[in-house]
């Protein structure tokens, strides 16, 4: 099998560029169909000329033949009508031959064979040629047959010679009587046909020559007029990689004004128009994140010294009226919020200014699942729900930043008790040779088809009018999505209208490391368990990170 395989890798491999030559390249493909047109083309024409022509020639050479030899046939029936009665057959025959022989070595036009039958039965052959010696097996038997049948016939042979010669022949029979003894003449006439033949040998190399020479020319045509078309494309495609790739001032040559040169204009004109817009948005968002970051900043100043008024009403609320002392505890709760919402809106400008970095270290993850879940139990408890929490046996370690991943996995916890209707809460952690992963399972409100793909944009709700009980700001799951690409995972969701939601974090064992799947499945089974054959998922009902290719 290795020996075989040796054997057949290199044709394979050819095989394969040849392939990819012809899918990626349409220059190669209209020039290989122009080539294969023409040459089929071509050749039919060819072989239509060259039968005319065959047809033409040999034709002409059966009439002439069938024209020279029946006045053969009359002169020499006439000469044995006029020999002596009292001659030898034999003699006659011999100088019968010889006669019509010499008639043809004048322009070698013809050998001939005479078969002489007498009455007895048998026959006697004498031939005579006007060049060569010709042997009498140059005459087919079919032929024979037909002439025996009295009548004047005709049909393709080789003529052959001595010394083991052959040509291509017209052979033309016709049977004589000697009026006397009643005895029978088959006379034939052989005529060469090696000149026609030559003629067509080189009318078809002609033919061949002049047919590849006109493909090479087409072929070199259509490679010429698909260059002026493809290489406009060609540009068109690397310019738009490499607007792609974000190189915005990249622009197409233009040459001349036809049709290709106002695609390049227009071209040029959208990359212009695109390379403004993005120029505007980038500006815009760059205002934009310095000046959360700077209210964020600035706030931080009066928001600690709010803090410590607060605090000090917050201890002696119970000297005041009871009003009082409930503003107070309103107002220690909402500092609180704002506080954290301060913090969440500087994370967020770290990441936009790529300023967030990692302290890696090896983490099991069980541990960080039992931390979340123990500090989130008095709050499930308070909500209704009940957190299963589903650890391996087997330790569960992955090189990630502890702090980022703990928050992570609280804001998927607390984000499922806040839209679980108290009802019980999975969470599940699972592991491979090469990936690690976290899920929260809830059985809430769920999501509404196309919500999976908006749940980790900054300050989306699902209801915009359900008031928040758990005291989110609305950008934890946002946080939470930068601090699991900061780590190269994937953070996905799944969910139904009334079967609940499905959170999964999957992180690479080693850091940075590819991913190309995950320990647990997106999408759950019908007992809210996760399910390996469930494993496929709906477009409109999960949301995957941006190039990930995982469902």
């Amino acid at each position: 099998m290795r020996i075989i395989s040796a054997v057949l890798a290199p044709p394979q491999r050819l095989a394969r560029r040849v392939v990819a030559v012809w899918r990626r390249s349409l220059q190669v493909r209209v020039v290989t169909g122009t080539l294969v047109l023409s040459a089929v083309v071509t050749a039919f024409a060819g072989w239509i000329l060259l039968r005319q022509v065959t047809e033409g020639l040999l034709d002409a050479k059966i009439a002439a033949s069938l024209a020279e030899a029946s006045a053969g046939f009359r002169t020499a029936q006439a000469a044995i009508d006029a020999a002596e009665p009292t001659g030898d057959p034999s003699e006659l025959t011999t100088q019968l031959a010889e006669d019509i022989a010499s008639r043809g070595a004048s322009g070698g036009l013809y050998d001939v064979v005479l078969d002489v039958i007498p009455t007895e039965g048998g026959f006697r052959t004498v031939a005579r040629s006007s060049r060569r010696t010709v042997l009498s097996s140059s005459v087919p038997d079919g032929l024979r047959q037909r002439v025996r049948e009295d009548e004047i016939a005709y049909q393709y042979t080789l003529i052959h010679r001595g010394g083991g010669e052959t040509s291509p022949g017209l052979a033309v029979g016709s049977r004589l009587r000697e009026p006397r003894s009643g005895a029978a003449l088959d006379l034939y006439y052989l005529f060469d046909l090696q000149q026609q033949q030559q003629v067509l040998t080189l009318l078809t190399r002609s033919l061949v020559a002049v047919g590849a020479l006109i493909v090479a020319l087409l072929g070199g045509v259509a490679w010429f007029v698909t260059r002026q078309v493809v290489t406009p494309v060609r540009q068109a495609r690397q310019v738009a990689e490499r607007l792609a790739a974000g190189l915005l001032d990249q622009r197409m040559q233009v040459r001349g004004e036809d049709d290709l040169a106002r695609l390049a204009t227009s071209f040029n004109q959208m990359a212009a128009s695109l390379q403004r817009q993005i120029r505007q948005l980038e500006e815009l968002s760059r205002v934009q994140r310095r000046f959360v970051s700077d209210v964020s900043h600035e706030l931080r100043t009066p928001l600690t010294t709010v803090r410590m008024a607060a605090d000090v009403l917050h201890e002696s609320r119970s000297e005041f009226p009871p009003a009082t002392a409930r503003a107070a505890e309103l107002l220690q709760t909402e500092l609180d919020r704002f506080e954290a919402l301060l913090s969440d809106l500087l994370e967020i400008s770290r990441f936009d200014a790529h300023a967030a970095s990692l302290e890696l270290e090896d983490v099991d993850l069980r541990d960080v699942a039992r931390r979340v879940v123990e500090a989130a139990r008095p709050l499930a408890a308070r909500k209704g729900s009940e957190i299963d929490l589903r650890l391996p046996a087997e330790p569960s370690v992955a090189q990630v930043d502890y702090r980022r991943i703990e928050r992570v996995l609280r804001n998927l916890v607390v984000n499922a008790i806040e839209y679980g209707e108290g009802r019980d809460i999975i969470v599940r952690v699972a592991a491979d040779e090469s990936a690690a992963a976290v899920s929260v399972r809830d059985f809430g409100i769920g999501l509404k088809p196309g919500e999976a793909a908006m749940v980790f944009e900054r300050f989306w709700r699902a209801d915009p009018a359900r008031a928040r009980t758990t005291g989110g700001t609305g950008l934890g799951l946002a946080i939470a999505m930068e601090d699991v690409l900061l780590h190269g995972g994937w953070l996905q969701a799944w969910g139904e209208p009334q079967r609940g939601a499905h959170f999964r974090m999957t992180l690479p064992r080693k850091a940075k490391a590819p991913l190309d799947h995950s320990p647990i499945p997106l999408v759950p089974d019908e007992s809210g368990t996760v399910d390996a054959d469930h494993a496929g998922v709906q477009p409109h009902e999960s949301a995957a990170l941006p190039g990930s290719g995982q469902p």
